[in-house]
């Protein structure tokens, strides 16, 4: 039905409710996503991590097919970020990822309680705060669908880029990190359909690394790589102004936004 209005509706006419419908949103929930004592403790916390790692590199770790020809047990010593279910993959790998990161209101919505148990600094959308604890190691972010930016400081408003990668991106410039690895990052989904489209899983997962990652009766979102591939070019720039870089090691990977490299290259076995 959404798609059916989209195509009758003359294309200014469309962006502008757009517009006007995330302006909504956003004055909606920016007074408590900017003095609730649950965000304040985040934003303190934050703010500890401000260039704590500047001049180091760190992997973005997607959760692609390509992880299974991937040897992650290669990267047990470098700082990492996990994202959404990668937490299936941690018992056999023997190690959990540095930082995790989620913002998508579905998949913490039906992954709450793995998410609770994990232990490292959590990552999470303000909108999901329902579902936790304000705990120490979890530490909320004002993300939003709207108005494309690169965050600078991710204690304000970061932009969601249609994917959590580019979230991870972001943070990983807070903290300061000189070069940031991609692996895992296919770009290239098995479902088709409208972008965002909520939908339900019949059955085993075949676009991410496990089965049972988005598995039967799993809600969740198609992608809109549109926007993510927007997301990531902006990335680029703002780390390559910077003097840094993001490079991209997915073995058989789609993107093409940033420069290959090779992982065994990268971290030799």
């Amino acid at each position: 039905m959404r798609a059916a209005i989209r195509r009758l509706t003359p294309k200014p006419l469309w962006d502008a409710a757009r517009q006007a419908y995330f302006w909504a949103l956003y004055a909606r929930e920016w007074p408590q996503a900017r003095f609730h004592p649950w965000r304040q403790a985040s934003i303190r916390r934050l703010a500890a991590f401000k260039d704590l790692h500047k001049g180091e590199r760190a992997v973005i770790i997607g959760n692609g097919p390509s992880l299974n020809t991937t040897d992650i047990s290669r990267l047990k010593n470098e700082f990492t970020f996990g994202m959404n279910r990668i937490y299936l993959a941690f018992p056999e790998w023997g190690f959990q990822t540095s930082f995790f990161v989620s913002i998508n209101d579905l998949v913490i919505e039906q992954s709450a309680g793995d998410i609770r148990t994990l232990q490292m600094p959590k990552f999470l959308s303000w909108h999901s705060h329902p579902h936790f604890p304000p705990t120490e190691d979890t530490i909320f972010l004002h993300t939003t669908y709207y108005h494309p930016a690169f965050s600078l400081d991710v204690r304000r408003r970061v932009w969601e880029g249609a994917t959590v990668t580019y979230v991870a991106m972001q943070l990983a410039y807070y903290m300061g990190f000189q070069e940031v690895v991609l692996i895992g990052v296919d770009h290239s989904f098995k479902s088709t359909g409208e972008p965002n489209t909520t939908v339900v899983s019949a059955g085993d997962d075949e676009s991410h690394f496990d089965p049972r990652y988005f598995g039967e009766g799993f809600r969740w979102q198609l992608p809109d790589l549109e926007t993510s591939e927007q997301a990531y070019r902006c990335a680029r720039q703002v780390y390559e102004q910077d003097g840094r870089r993001i490079v991209d090691a997915t073995i058989g990977g789609q993107l093409d936004v940033f420069p290959k490299v090779s992982f065994d290259e990268l971290f030799p076995g």
